[in-house]
């Protein structure tokens, strides 16, 4: 099979590159309507990823995909997901102590308590909420210390090569998924042991080994790696739960998930994730509409996989 990307893939990393070139020129003001316009556009035509959104946020409200109140949190979700992208155009113009002033943050002492004078490592576990990237902007322009991130490979591979320039253009260091050296557990967890900070998605597993919990009543699963590295290295796993606030943003980091003291490693790892997805559970019920899961989520939706990949 050729790795030739295709013309879509071109057009979509075109595009990106447009974005960051011409978005920040615009008037931000006028730039939002456009950007809103554009999802008002796509939610009307209730295409899959519309769709998807509208049955992920059924389940976070314990309703029907009919119900007429989630046909428009789905016009807000859509809304609040176009206006992650257009911030992520302007983001490397704004200035880092703007970034800094405008982002509203509860429990950042559990982030900076630990990771003082280096003593102790912190994993933020995110769900996908929100701009992260605006939060981990924040994070390095509050502490000053850049963090260390893993991004899922996008294609074509000029897309992914933005994507880590524009991230590490903010501070971050950026491992990738797949396709680097095959260490980034050893990488994260030295990072951590360092002292230093890391934050990972956590509520979709990419890798299809993930381990399974209950989420809003039904089972998915979440990537073991958050946990895997509180358990292994002894760093503060905290829930960082990014929302919007009005045009400025929201943070919240919610308080450490302990560790068992009993049990095997396989055992730890899997009480610790059922506990990130109940505090996950409470941050997206707060602010549902900025829950940007346009994808299968939890087991009973997911389609079967080819007996190849299994």
């Amino acid at each position: 099979m050729s790795d030739k990307p295709s013309l879509q893939d071109r057009l979509v990393a075109a595009g990106f590159g447009a974005g960051w070139a011409i978005v920040p020129r615009i008037p931000e003001r006028l730039a939002a309507r456009g950007f809103d316009a554009a999802a008002d556009r796509l939610w009307k035509r209730r295409g899959k990823s519309v769709l998807r959104l509208e049955a992920n946020l059924a389940r976070v409200k314990g309703t029907s995909p009919d119900d007429p109140a989630i046909r428009e949190l789905s016009r807000a979700g859509m809304r609040s997901y176009f206006r992650y992208f257009h911030e992520v155009f302007r983001l490397p113009s704004i200035p880092r102590q703007e970034v800094v002033a405008r982002m509203h943050v509860t429990g950042a002492e559990r982030i900076f308590d630990n990771l003082g004078e280096g003593r102790r490592g912190v994993v933020l576990a995110l769900p996908h909420m929100g701009n992260w990237d605006q939060a981990g902007a924040w994070l390095v322009g509050a502490s000053g210390v850049p963090f260390t991130t893993v991004a899922e490979r996008l294609k074509p591979e000029s897309l992914f090569r933005r994507y880590t320039a524009f991230r590490e253009g903010l501070g971050m260091e950026v491992l990738p998924l797949t396709g680097g050296d095959g260490h980034n557990f050893g990488t994260l967890a030295q990072r951590l042991r360092a002292g230093r900070a890391v934050a990972l998605p956590a509520e979709r597993d990419l890798t299809a080994k993930g381990v399974e919990v209950q989420f809003f009543g039904a089972a998915t699963r979440m990537p073991a790696g958050p946990a895997l590295l509180a358990v292994h290295t002894g760093a503060a796993l905290l829930p960082a739960l990014p929302y919007f606030n009005g045009r400025d943003w929201g943070l919240e980091i919610a308080e450490e998930i302990e560790v068992p003291a009993e049990g095997t490693r396989q055992e730890k790892t899997a009480v610790v994730l059922q506990s990130l997805a109940v505090a996950f559970e409470k941050g997206i019920s707060e602010h549902p509409e900025d829950w940007h899961m346009l994808q299968r989520l939890w087991l009973e939706d997911l389609e079967p996989r080819p007996a190849s990949e299994r």
